[in-house]
């Protein structure tokens, strides 16, 4: 039986759509103004000078601009593509942007023809994609993308690394009718030329000793060599993989996550006092003196009103101070993990129309692909750190001495 349409319920389907078609505008706009701000840079790199800049240095001169189609979930956008006079500039702007864009259509695809979606699911990828699609079509796109995942994954690494960091998200995938969080291993590591690189992305059923061992154990047989210092949380699973598996690196305890565990040892609907914060202030110091005497005086100040938060720390700071045995030039990025959280927090943004991925090849196809285009782009910008300040560093005693997971 069909059911008439009110005019009331016609009105708000005209509204809905409506709103979708401005959503979808402000979309193209902000993704427009993105990825031609991103060729401006390219473009800077390459001739090295940027508009109007005069410079001895540069190796060619602008020449206008040609257009160029994009075609993304959000429809077909006009990009206007800079170019020099002498050839030089090659933008990778449109590969990097497609491949993430290919993981997520065939997530969103699977989904529908597994039949673990909704209507609303069909809706959104006819919608977003554009296109009408097969298992065949599904299956053909997944075994070209994954290829190249793969081979990008499995690559030997062949350089040294002296910084790793580690850290773990979670995403929901659906196995055996059930939606459940998976754990999406990630490794980080900073080459002798100063350049982050994904090192590896992995998924898993949740953060154990076994399922960490066994990352480091794929990093080891691709040859990853030359650490000397490891930065993770303290979950207890990694803290031993890492003993166990890199005996001859330093550990480096994230100082964030101390902080937020800090927290769980303050009583209840006590977090309003500046004890957490001056806590912060301990890390701000230059040398380690400084850090142990600002710390004797926080404890001297807090130690009676939190006996509990204060005996704690003082069990467990030393191992949030490891980075004091690098170079002070270091500090602000190997105290913690946040470069690797804020990859993950560009992972969940770019993953957020998925949602609930179908299995977990798909949850992995995505994440690899969004994770290839964040190294990519770390890759062409400048160096993350000057790594001669660590060359200096290597023969001093303190870099010498082996901190180890107690």
């Amino acid at each position: 039986m069909t059911y008439p349409i009110s005019k009331n319920n016609s009105n708000i389907i005209m509204e809905k759509s409506e709103q979708i078609n401005q959503m979808q505008e402000k979309m193209k706009k902000i993704i427009k103004e993105k990825l031609e701000e991103e060729m401006e840079q390219e473009m800077e790199e390459v001739i090295g000078a940027k508009k109007s800049e005069r410079n001895k240095e540069r190796v060619s001169y602008r020449a206008g601009y040609y257009d160029r189609y994009l075609t993304t979930r959000v429809g077909k956008i006009k990009l206007r593509v800079p170019q020099d006079r002498n050839g030089l500039f090659n933008t990778k702007v449109f590969e990097r942007y497609q491949r993430s864009e290919k993981a997520l259509v065939t997530a969103l695809m699977q989904m529908y023809i597994e039949g673990v979606s909704t209507r609303k699911v069909k809706k959104i990828t006819e919608k977003l994609c554009g296109v009408q699609f097969s298992a065949g079509t599904i299956s053909k796109l997944n075994k070209k993308l994954d290829k190249g995942l793969n081979k990008f994954f499995n690559r030997d690494l062949e350089e040294e690394y002296p910084y790793i960091t580690l850290d773990a998200t979670y995403m929901k995938v659906r196995e055996d009718s059930v939606v459940r969080s998976k754990a999406v291993f990630t490794a980080m590591g900073v080459n002798w030329k100063g350049e982050r690189q994904i090192l590896a992305v992995e998924i898993g059923e949740r953060e154990t000793y076994n399922s960490w061992k066994e990352l480091i154990n794929k990093l080891k047989r691709r040859k990853l060599h030359g650490v000397k210092l490891v930065i993770s949380d303290a979950h207890e699973g990694l803290r031993r993989a890492i003993e166990e598996m890199m005996p001859e690196a330093m550990w480096q305890r994230c100082y964030v996550h101390f902080l937020r565990n800090a927290i769980d040892n303050l009583p209840r609907r006590k977090t309003g006092d500046d004890v957490i914060a001056e806590l912060r202030w301990i890390y701000e110091r230059s040398t380690k003196k400084e850090a142990k005497e600002a710390l004797d005086i926080w404890i001297e100040k807090w130690e009676k009103k939190y006996s509990k938060l204060s005996e704690w720390v003082e069990n467990n700071i030393e191992e949030t101070m490891t980075y004091y045995r690098f170079p002070k030039q270091h500090h602000r990025n190997i105290k913690s993990t946040n470069v690797i959280e804020r990859m993950h927090q560009e992972l969940k943004r770019r993953t957020t129309v998925a949602r609930i991925f179908p299995d977990k090849a798909s949850c992995l196809r995505l994440t690899r692909a969004v994770a290839i285009e964040i190294h990519e782009y770390w890759i062409e910008r400048s160096k993350y750190i000057d790594m001669n300040f660590l060359k200096d560093f290597k023969n001093h005693n303190l870099f010498k001495q082996k901190v180890l997971i107690s």
